[in-house]
C-alpha cells in the first residue's frame, strides 16, 4: 500500500507520515483475512470497548514514554508530566498548557477545530473526492436529515484527521452559539487514508455526532466527530445553549485516530491557498488547533 503523504504548513514540506499500528492496518485492509476479521470484529463496538478498557488500566502507564519519544512528541506542552498520567488513556486525551496552541485572534478568520492532518472541499457539490478522485460521500447520509443536506450541499467542507499521535481535544472553530449534539450511531471502521482510500463513505456512516453552531460572522456551522476502530468514545464538555469564544473547548476522543468534519453555509467562507492547493492533489496539510484555516466572506 501507498506511504501516507502530507504538507506540513510549519517546516513548508510534505512528509511521510509515521503511522500508529501500521503493520495492523495494512493487514487488516490489505489482505483478505484481515478484511474477515474487519467483517466479523474489528468494526464493532465490543473491540473498541475491549482495547478502550486496556488503555484505561493503570499498567498501561508503561506505555506513555516509549510512545512521547518514539513519534517525537512535545512533553513541555502538556499540562501535566509524564509521570502524572494515571493511564495511557488519561494522556492520550491530555490537556496542553494555555500557551501551546495561541488562537488566531482576527474576526474574519476561522480557526481549525484539531491539530490534525486537513482536507478542504470548497464546494460540495463540484466536489472531484477527497482521498481518492472522483470518491465522494453522500452529505445526506452523512448528515441523516434532508433539511442540512440541502442547506449545506453547496457549502464549504473541511475534515481533520486526528492520528493517535496528535493531541485529541476538538475546539469550536468560530464563536457563536451551539446547539444540542445529535448522536448517529453506527460501525467504528478506521478513518486511516490507508482504509479510507479503499470506501470513503466509512466517514458517512461511522458513529459520529452532529452540533450545529450559529455564528454571528460565519452564520450556521456544522460541527461533526466521527468515532472509528479503538475510539472508547466521543466526550462533549461543552454547554448546549451558552455562547462560545473560538478555540474554547468543545470536547474531547478517548484512545484511537479520529476526525472532525467542519461544514459551512455557501458563500460564507474562503478557505487559506495551501489547504486549496493540497486539497486539489488529495493531500493532507499538517496544522495546529487554532491556527488559520479560512477567511469569512464580506
Amino acid at each position: 500500500m501507498d506511504e501516507i503523504r502530507y504538507f506540513d504548513r510549519y517546516s513548508q514540506s510534505i512528509k511521510t507520515e509515521a503511522v500508529y499500528g501500521d503493520r495492523a492496518l495494512k493487514w487488516t485492509y490489505g489482505t483478505i483475512a484481515g478484511r474477515i476479521s474487519l467483517s466479523v470484529l474489528v468494526k464493532r463496538a465490543i473491540f473498541s470497548r475491549w482495547y478502550g478498557w486496556r488503555m484505561n488500566r493503570v499498567s498501561s502507564c508503561k506505555k506513555i514514554a516509549p510512545f512521547v519519544s518514539s513519534y517525537e512528541l512535545n512533553p513541555d506542552e502538556f499540562a501535566l508530566r509524564i509521570s502524572d498520567f494515571k493511564s495511557f488513556n488519561d494522556f492520550f486525551y491530555r490537556k496542553l498548557k494555555p500557551d501551546a496552541r495561541p488562537i488566531n485572534s482576527s474576526s474574519s478568520v476561522a480557526v481549525f477545530p484539531a491539530d490534525g492532518r486537513h482536507l478542504c472541499i470548497p464546494r460540495i457539490s463540484e466536489s472531484q473526492g477527497l482521498f481518492v478522485k472522483g470518491q465522494v460521500f453522500s452529505l445526506r447520509e452523512l448528515l441523516g436529515d434532508d433539511r442540512l443536506s440541502q442547506k449545506f450541499e453547496s457549502g464549504s467542507l473541511l475534515l481533520s484527521r486526528l492520528c493517535p499521535v496528535d493531541y485529541h481535544r476538538f475546539h469550536f472553530p468560530t464563536s457563536g452559539t451551539p446547539g444540542s449534539t445529535k448522536l448517529i450511531r453506527g460501525p467504528l471502521y478506521s478513518v486511516n487514508p490507508i482504509a479510507l482510500r479503499q470506501n470513503i463513505n466509512i466517514l458517512a456512516t461511522n458513529k459520529r455526532c452532529i452540533t450545529e453552531l450559529q455564528s454571528e460572522r460565519f452564520g450556521s456551522v456544522l460541527l461533526i466527530e466521527v468515532g472509528a476502530t479503538c475510539v472508547g468514545s466521543i466526550c462533549q464538555t461543552f454547554e448546549t445553549g451558552k455562547s462560545v469564544a473560538k478555540g474554547d473547548e468543545k470536547g474531547f476522543f478517548q484512545f484511537g485516530g479520529s476526525s472532525t468534519i467542519t461544514i459551512f453555509e455557501p458563500n460564507r467562507i474562503r478557505f487559506d491557498d495551501d489547504l486549496v492547493f493540497h486539497s486539489s492533489q488529495q493531500r493532507e496539510v499538517f496544522a495546529h488547533m487554532g491556527d488559520s484555516m479560512a477567511q469569512s466572506i464580506g
